[in-house]
This record gives C-alpha cells, sequence and structure tokens, in this order.
C-alpha cells in the first residue's frame, strides 16, 4: 500500500503547476519514498490539464484525475480522497501558501493517532502574511464557527491538512459541502464524532492570485455555519 497520497485540487493553475507539482514531490521525497502525488483537475479551461498530463508521463507517482464539469474545491477532494492508494491523505493548495517545511509534522500526527491534523494561521506561533482585509474576514469567520458549531479549531480554511484514511473515508459520506465550507465542515463533524483532531502552527503567505470571491464567498460560508448549525442542532 502506498504510505502517503499527496492531493492538490487545480483548476486554471496552467502558469503554476509545474513549478507546484516539482515542489511537493521533493518536499514530500524527504519524508518517504513511498508517495504518489493527485493532481485534482477541475474543469479548467486552460492548458492545466495538458500541463497535468505531460507531468504525469514523466512520473509515474503522479496521476491525474480530470473533470469536466467542475465539481467545486471540496467535491474534486472528495472524489480524489476515494480513489486515492495512501494510507495517509494530504492535500496542499497549488498556490503553495502554506510552507511546504510543515508537511512532516502534519503527517507525524497522523503516525501518532490523530485522525485529522491541520495547519493552522491563526494560532500562537503562526507566522502569516496576508491583506488586513482578509486577514480580519478570516478571524472573524473562525469565531463565527467556534461560537456557533462549537469547534475547537483556530483555523478552519487552512490549505494544508493530512488524515488517516481509514477514518476519513466513512466521514465524507457525511460531508455534504463541494466548495468552499468543504474544509469547516470536515473539521466540525470529526469533533463531533470525537474524533482527534490536532492543529499546528504554520508559516503561511498570501497567494497572489486567489480565487476566492470576498463578498460572494463569506456571504456563502456565512449562511452555511447556520445551516450546519440547524442540521446539528436537530
Amino acid at each position: 500500500m502506498v504510505e502517503i497520497s499527496i492531493v492538490v485540487p487545480v483548476y486554471n493553475e496552467e502558469k503554476t503547476l509545474k513549478n507546484c507539482i516539482e515542489k511537493v514531490s521533493e518536499a514530500t521525497s524527504k519524508v518517504t519514498n513511498n508517495f504518489e502525488i493527485i493532481i485534482a483537475e477541475d474543469g479548467s479551461t486552460d492548458a492545466t490539464y495538458e500541463i497535468a498530463k505531460k507531468l504525469s508521463k514523466k512520473n509515474s507517482r503522479i496521476k491525474v484525475l480530470h473533470h469536466r464539469e467542475r465539481l467545486g474545491r471540496g467535491g474534486a477532494l472528495k472524489n480524489a480522497f476515494r480513489k486515492a492508494q495512501g494510507r495517509i491523505l494530504v492535500y496542499m493548495d497549488a498556490d503553495l501558501s502554506s510552507d511546504l517545511s510543515y508537511l512532516r509534522p502534519l503527517i507525524d500526527r497522523i503516525k501518532n493517532g490523530a485522525s485529522i491534523a491541520t495547519g493552522s494561521r491563526l494560532m500562537g506561533g503562526a507566522v502569516a502574511k496576508r491583506p488586513a482585509k482578509r486577514d480580519t474576514a478570516s478571524r472573524v469567520y473562525n469565531f463565527l464557527v467556534r461560537l456557533f458549531l462549537d469547534s475547537k479549531i483556530h483555523d478552519h480554511q487552512c490549505g494544508m491538512k493530512a488524515f488517516d484514511r481509514r477514518i476519513v473515508l466513512p466521514l465524507l459520506r457525511r460531508v455534504k459541502d463541494n466548495y468552499w465550507f468543504w474544509d469547516t465542515e470536515i473539521l466540525v463533524r470529526a469533533q463531533r464524532e470525537g474524533l482527534r483532531v490536532d492543529e499546528i502552527p504554520i508559516k503561511w503567505s498570501h497567494g497572489r492570485f486567489t480565487k476566492v470571491s470576498f463578498t460572494k464567498d463569506v456571504l456563502y460560508m456565512g449562511g452555511k455555519i447556520l445551516e450546519l448549525r440547524g442540521e446539528l442542532n436537530k
């Protein structure tokens, strides 16, 4: 069995994909020689899929999952996790905002018994560089998640997480969101089920090109908090 599966969800990343995958491969090889990288290509309209196929042909460890129509970030991750072979599943955003040196500590947390290990930009010891507007919005959002959904996590949306495959696959069946709320929902549901969720501070820098629409997605995420609260309180 593969030890570690690294999933990178991508959408229109033709300019950055090659560099991203090379860096991810280099970082993962320092942790284990038994790994695979899954490029979860989610309906890109540029040359991302073609580049992904070329990378896969050059390196047998790289696999590509292609979707003609967009599944959404969460949907692409769900699909990739179900098809991954690794005992430990890791995902990271393609902009590599999260420092790759924290890959090993996250994986070690899973090896030491955690069901999920997530990076954090907001807990003590973290170093995060991003615009003040987005930092404030993130802090408010995470406060509301803790308040309304009784979560103990500081940062639900950090784009670097590791999972114990045996535990996360059954949990995925109960995760409904296929978009940006996916991270929050899986962390909240895991805590509600009494699973061990570890959070570690990381170094993080704001991606130059974010695909998050500030106003639209803030409203969407706020609505999802209330929707999940209503479900869990039934």
